[in-house]
């Protein structure tokens, strides 16, 4: 029989190691506001206002600052069976692990996939309380739920057939005029993105994504840190993308994680949802409002470790860099899709 691929839902969970688990506490609690579903000396188990899965995030001690593991849920306990099977036969390292060996989390399995990174699939979890209708609890900066992964890898091409063949959708890309391929995004629920793909060394992870409802949730976590007198935490907006369209902010947690928090994209559910194509040139595409991209959002990223702990091999990127074709080489500068002859936001 054919191996069939895992049937993926949505991205669930991130484990990051931080070196300072206090400082971690302030920025993701105190700041972020996530809901503590767990924690001991060595680990904070996170969720957002409307999950009831145990954790959309584990922050856990460590030594060097890493990406740990990244989480999807798949739609049945015989998926996960499906995910063995299909890795193994992709020839990928593969471990089954029992129920429990995470807390909160059932069986599943654990892949280093074919771009370098850890990731899991798993079915049962932990419910616990969803805190949506918790008003009293929530704050001005209230976050919803966990978004998306963005993860930086040399080969954009090559990940994408990978996850398309994971059974992930294309929705929007950013090219040039000689079909180099800078970045993609793919979706599993009706959204933009689960995962997007960054062209560059890797593999590193760039951010993690958690939604908001409204925009103004995302101008008081501005505000909160402008009172805390951490505002260098905000390392790029507020603003809105012309890839997804979603309002973001990016903050960096006190190791240098990077933290979209993102709200307003749009609904990508049908099966003939058009793919959106971006120019490389037109500076819209990472900022509707023409603002300039800082130089650190391109150059700098999370290391990611490998199942058994260990920091991954970079791989360097062959082809052209998105910040070194951008007129202005780091992205402080303003050209119109139009005047290249490219129209904005193709639909293909």
């Amino acid at each position: 029989m054919t191996p069939v691929p895992p049937d993926v839902i949505r991205a669930a969970y991130a484990e990051l190691v931080v070196s300072d688990l206090a400082a971690a506490r302030w920025f993701y609690v105190d700041v972020l506001g996530l809901v503590v579903t767990a924690e001991d000396d060595d680990a904070i188990h996170l969720r957002a206002f409307e999950e009831y899965l145990h954790h959309s995030l584990v922050l856990r001690r460590g030594p060097v600052p890493a990406c740990a593991r990244l989480a999807y849920r798949v739609r049945s306990p015989a998926d996960v069976d499906h995910a063995e099977i299909w890795f193994r036969e992709l020839g990928v390292r593969v471990e089954r692990v029992p129920a429990g060996t995470s807390l909160g989390i059932g069986e599943a399995v654990r892949i280093e996939d074919p771009l370098g990174f850890p990731v899991e699939f798993f079915h049962d979890a932990t419910h616990v309380e969803r805190f949506t209708r918790r008003y009293d609890l929530h704050g001005a900066g209230a976050i919803s739920r966990l978004d998306h992964f963005n993860v930086v890898t040399p080969d954009v091409p090559a990940a994408q057939r990978y996850y398309e063949d994971l059974g992930f959708a294309l929705s929007e890309d950013i090219e040039d005029a000689d079909g180099t391929v800078y970045a993609a995004w793919l979706h599993r629920k009706p959204t933009v993105h689960d995962v997007a793909l960054t062209g560059g060394d890797g593999p590193r992870l760039h951010h993690i994504a958690f939604a908001t409802h409204e925009r103004g949730q995302i101008l008081h976590l501005c505000d909160h840190l402008g009172a805390a007198r951490r505002s260098d935490m905000i390392e790029r907006g507020p603003g809105r993308h012309g890839v997804s369209n979603a309002f973001y902010l990016y903050l960096r947690d006190p190791d240098g994680h990077r933290i979209e928090i993102y709200t307003h994209d749009y609904y990508t559910g049908d099966p003939d949802n058009p793919v959106v194509r971006w120019d490389v040139h037109d500076n819209q595409r990472r900022d509707w409002w023409g603002n300039p991209v800082v130089p650190s959002w391109y150059a700098e990223a999370s290391p990611v470790l490998d199942l058994d702990g260990r920091p991954r091999e970079l791989h360097e990127r062959t082809e052209a860099r998105e910040a070194d074709v951008t007129i202005g080489a780091d992205g402080f500068s303003y050209t119109r899709a139009e005047e290249r002859g490219f129209k904005l936001g193709n639909q293909v």
